[in-house]
C-alpha cells in the first residue's frame, strides 16, 4: 500500500504584537529614566535611615571628595550663565561670550576664579580631566572672602527657590565638613540637606 506523502504547511508566526509591546516598552523606559549627571568625582556617601526624597530641580549641590576638594553643580543653565557673571563682577573678571557659553554647559565647576579663564580655554575632555585636581577655596585665612561662600550666596541670589544638598564622601575629614556648615552659616543659609545612601535595616525574627 502506497505511504500518502503529507504536504508540509509553512509555518507563520505574527510578530506585530510582540514588536508594539517592545516599543512600548521602550517608549516607557525613555520617558520615566533620569541620567546621571556627570560629577567630577565619585564619592561614597555615608548611610542613614532617612528617605527624604530630593528634588530634581532648583537644587545647589555641593559636592566634597575625600581630601575635602570642593565642588558645585547647578541644574539650570540659565542660573550657571548669571551666577558666573555675577561672581566674576565680584571678584572684577569679566567673561567672554564665548566663555560663559562653556561654563552653561558644565554640569559640575570647582576652580578657583583666578584660573577660571584658562580653564574654560581648554578642550572639554581636558576639562573633564582636570578638573578633580582643583577644587572651591574656602580657606577664610587665606582669602576673608572666601570664593565658596560667594559661589553660594550669589547662586541664592539669583534663584531664590534653590535648595542646598551637601553630598561628602564618608571618609571626607568630619573638619572640613564643618568647615562647609560655618560658612554657610556665615551667609544665614542655615536649611540644607545631607544627601546619603539608604540604609537596610534588619529585620525582626
Amino acid at each position: 500500500m502506497p505511504k500518502i506523502k503529507v504536504k508540509r504547511k509553512s509555518t507563520f508566526i505574527d510578530m506585530t504584537a510582540m514588536s508594539d509591546v517592545t516599543v512600548l516598552l521602550l517608549t516607557f523606559f525613555m520617558l520615566t529614566s533620569t541620567f546621571v549627571q556627570k560629577e567630577p568625582v565619585q564619592v561614597a556617601t555615608p548611610a542613614s535611615v532617612s528617605e527624604i526624597k530630593i528634588p530634581e530641580t532648583n537644587i545647589l549641590q555641593i559636592l566634597v571628595d575625600p581630601k575635602g576638594k570642593i565642588f558645585m553643580s547647578l541644574d539650570n543653565q540659565d542660573n550657571r550663565v548669571d551666577v558666573l557673571q555675577n561672581v566674576g563682577r565680584e571678584y572684577g573678571i569679566e567673561f567672554t561670550p564665548e566663555e560663559i557659553n562653556k561654563f552653561k554647559l558644565m554640569n559640575s565647576f570647582g576652580v578657583p576664579l583666578a584660573q577660571m579663564k584658562s580653564f574654560l580655554a581648554l578642550p572639554t575632555d581636558r576639562q573633564d580631566a582636570i578638573l578633580k585636581d582643583y577644587g572651591i577655596p574656602i580657606d577664610t585665612t587665606a582669602n576673608p572672602s572666601n570664593e565658596f561662600k560667594a559661589w553660594v550666596k550669589t547662586a541664592r541670589n539669583v534663584n531664590g527657590d534653590l535648595r542646598i544638598a551637601i553630598k561628602a564622601d564618608r571618609t571626607t575629614p568630619y573638619s572640613r565638613i564643618k568647615e562647609i556648615m560655618s560658612s554657610l552659616q556665615d551667609i544665614r543659609e542655615n536649611r540644607y540637606n545631607l544627601i546619603t545612601t539608604l540604609k537596610s535595616i534588619p529585620a525582626d525574627n
